[in-house]
């Protein structure tokens, strides 16, 4: 007897961008940081890039719950990230699409059921709300601090174990998300703008505490120090 999948045979098809993914991500070290880069200009001239656009533009993700909501809010996020940089070819950073007053986050990436969305709106109205702390090592922002860029999509099926690679993968990068020099210890920015969203009570001893179930180090400290926050393009 078959047996039905539990998740929706109507979720995205994202084979298409794993491939992408796949072919032009490299890991290597740019100003110091190590870190997956991508190769912007060959992704965007590959008809695989533009066809994933058009068909979110028309995909209705109104139906998805739970992981696979995740899943593919994360996929889109990354994906109208690399769009962004894509079609304005900023030439040092994502923000120098934006303005002070009008910053990149907020402005309209791409097309998703037919009406634009921002980063802005997929991370802060969407993902954050779902309660997963661990989707702040998945979502990237094309800059070298942020988390590294996965060399495949996400899926409903294997996410745990996605997002534990990503938040061990990040966590163990004393370029951009731990580095203990002697008796201080220096973690991403991430966690103090996101504080709440690893730590209820907003105290470091509490983000240290969701920190050392990764890095046991992490257990010893009260207090940390936060490290510099590199928003240079991931490109190669």
């Amino acid at each position: 007897m078959a047996t039905t999948s539990a998740y929706s045979t109507a979720s995205f098809d994202w084979a298409d961008y794993s491939t992408l993914l796949k072919q032009n991500i490299i890991n290597a070290e740019k100003s110091g940081i190590k870190t997956n880069l991508l190769d912007y200009e060959s992704i965007s001239k590959d008809p695989k890039f533009s066809s994933l656009i058009e068909r979110l533009a028309a995909f209705d993700p109104a139906k998805l719950e739970g992981k696979e909501k995740m899943a593919f809010y994360i996929n889109t996020y990354n994906l109208f990230a690399i769009k962004l940089i894509a079609d304005h070819k900023p030439k040092h950073s994502i923000r120098d699409i934006g303005t002070w007053f009008s910053p990149v986050w907020q402005k309209p990436a791409a097309m998703l059921t037919t009406k634009t969305i921002s980063l802005d709106t997929i991370e802060h109205k969407i993902l954050r709300n779902m309660g997963e702390p661990r989707i702040h090592f998945a979502i990237v922002c094309a800059s070298l601090s942020c988390p590294d860029l996965r060399t495949e999509a996400y899926s409903a099926e294997s996410l745990d174990k996605q997002l534990d690679e990503q938040t061990r993968s990040f966590l163990g990068n004393p370029s951009k998300g731990i580095s203990i020099e002697g008796e201080t210890i220096y973690i991403s920015k991430i966690f103090d703008w996101f504080t709440k969203d690893f730590a209820s009570d907003k105290k470091p001893a509490s983000v240290l505490k969701f920190i050392a179930q990764y890095n046991m180090e992490a257990g010893r400290f009260s207090d940390y120090q936060t490290l510099d926050y590199n928003w240079q393009l991931n490109q190669q």
